[in-house]
């Protein structure tokens, strides 16, 4: 015990000096008062021994969930995909009109698949038709190359679970990985997502990765135009200036199943410095529509 201005501290320097209260088996001294240790401490009978139960939370229902995935001559993967994703009850393939069966394969291991063929347009233009017809609380988008892991789901999904409105995967960041990123990639992506920071005012790691997951009432918010490979930066851009609650997390990125890439390194890399620039500079006036803009009631279910 120690006190102040000569009872446990020195007044003229401060120091700490002992205390001379002290204490015995039969007392304690408070302020020089001598007590009782029966008047201080309570008997054992007045001990209510009843243990206490703090009463559990409510359980939240768990958040429904829509995967969206975009097609494009993918019958080499998909199936191997869409039984990784077994567990999850809405599925949405948005198909760029495939000519290799990739929608009857995906029917045949999925019969309950929601399946929507457009035009060839990008994979901008087929997210975005996706998520207009997902339904779940949690849109969750990922490629049918088969390099994305399932198993990350229920990461991204607590994540958005605990208040976070979008999670982004990395490959860059620590507990991430790639066994796919040439050389050429990684070093136009770490320029982007430079680039990135600087615009939004951000600490990403990775920008063109295109494994995210983000609310559905968000949707609005994002404001999508874009029809290509941009659209990734797109929804990071515009989640960013719209002050959305975002995560990044780590991701491993396998190897592509079978076939080629449709990415374009220098054709699709001008094109997501476009999309970054345009939406850092739109109008201020623009954005703040963007964010008040309702949200279209989905009716059809």
């Amino acid at each position: 015990m120690v006190r102040e201005n000569g009872h446990g501290m020195n007044g003229t320097n401060g120091t700490l000096v002992p205390d001379r209260t002290r204490e015995t088996h039969a007392t304690r001294t408070f302020d020089r008062a001598v007590l009782p240790v029966d008047d201080v401490l309570p008997s054992v009978e007045e001990v209510d021994a009843t243990p206490v139960v703090a009463a559990a939370p409510a359980a939240r229902p768990p958040l429904t969930l829509s995967v969206v995935i975009p097609t494009w001559n993918e019958a080499g993967n998909i199936q191997h995909v869409l039984r990784q994703l077994a567990r999850f009850d809405d599925i949405v393939i948005v198909d760029g009109m495939s000519e290799d069966g990739t929608v009857e394969l995906a029917r045949a291991i999925r019969p309950d698949v929601r399946v929507i063929e457009q035009e060839p347009r990008g994979k901008g233009a087929a997210l975005r038709a996706g998520f207009e017809a997902a339904t779940g609380e949690v849109i969750v988008m990922m490629d049918a190359d088969g390099s994305m892991d399932p198993c990350e789901v229920e990461v991204f999904v607590s994540m958005i679970n605990i208040g976070f409105d979008l999670v982004k995967g990395s490959r860059l960041a620590v507990g991430g990985g790639s066994h796919d990123l040439t050389l050429v990639r990684w070093a136009g992506n770490k320029a982007l997502c430079s680039l990135a920071n600087r615009l939004f005012g951000t600490a990403w790691t990775d920008l063109c990765y295109g494994y995210l997951a983000f609310r559905r009432d968000c949707l609005p918010r994002l404001a999508l135009t874009a029809d290509g490979f941009e659209i990734e930066s797109q929804i990071l851009a515009n989640a960013a200036l719209n002050g959305l609650r975002m995560a990044e997390i780590p991701s491993i990125e396998l190897p592509r199943l079978t076939g080629e890439s449709h990415l374009v390194a220098r054709r699709d890399g001008v094109r997501v410095v476009k999309a970054m620039l345009a939406a850092r500079y739109a109008p201020r006036a623009k954005r703040a529509a963007v964010a008040l803009r309702p949200m279209a009631v989905d009716t059809t279910t």
